[in-house]
């Protein structure tokens, strides 16, 4: 496998069937189940369209192995897993850097993400940010809510309902 070459590959969770798509580099995206192996796959290839059904890799074998574990409750840490985020930009990578510090069981607001990336005025960018994660779970994006205390969003399948039971596999419960 060179660097620049993407591999797939779906895999069966507590959840359903994810797909997670892998460089030599670390693990460039994840698609949580969205109904069927079908939508799933499609989602992921529309983040990595040059990726090509494989074999799993040791560290693809590692980060499957890591979130099978998590999803079944089992809140390993995540922030091992080695990630490729070549062609995310300095701010994005700063983000998801900063994220991937907050441990499973605890939140972020997105201000205090924007701070602790460097750039405390830019919570609504943080917001985007995580719209566009390309790696759920393993960049947390579930862990951020707004200042209050509030749900914010969550934009990948499922939606809100889906935050929240990733947020209670790790114990917290958040506020109706």
């Amino acid at each position: 496998m060179t660097p620049a070459q993407t591999s797939f590959a779906c895999f069966d969770t507590a959840i359903g069937r994810c797909a997670l798509a892998w460089s030599a580099r670390g693990v460039r995206a994840l698609c949580l189940p969205d109904g069927n192996a079908t939508r799933t796959v499609r989602n992921l290839l529309m983040r990595e369209a040059r990726a090509e059904p494989g074999k799993p890799t040791a560290l693809a074998r590692a980060a499957i192995t890591a979130l099978q574990a998590y999803l079944r409750g089992q809140t390993s840490a995540m922030a091992t897993v080695p990630l490729d985020l070549t062609g995310h930009t300095p701010f994005l990578r700063k983000v998801y850097g900063a994220l991937r510090e907050v441990p499973a069981g605890h939140t972020i607001s997105y201000g205090q993400l924007a701070k602790a990336a460097g750039s405390s005025k830019a919570a609504r960018a943080v917001g985007r940010a995580m719209a566009r994660n390309p790696l759920p779970i393993l960049i947390p994006c579930h862990r951020v809510l707004t200042s209050d205390g509030g749900r914010g969003g969550y934009s990948g399948p499922g939606g809100l309902a889906t935050k929240a039971r990733l947020l209670a596999l790790e114990g917290v419960a958040l506020r109706s």
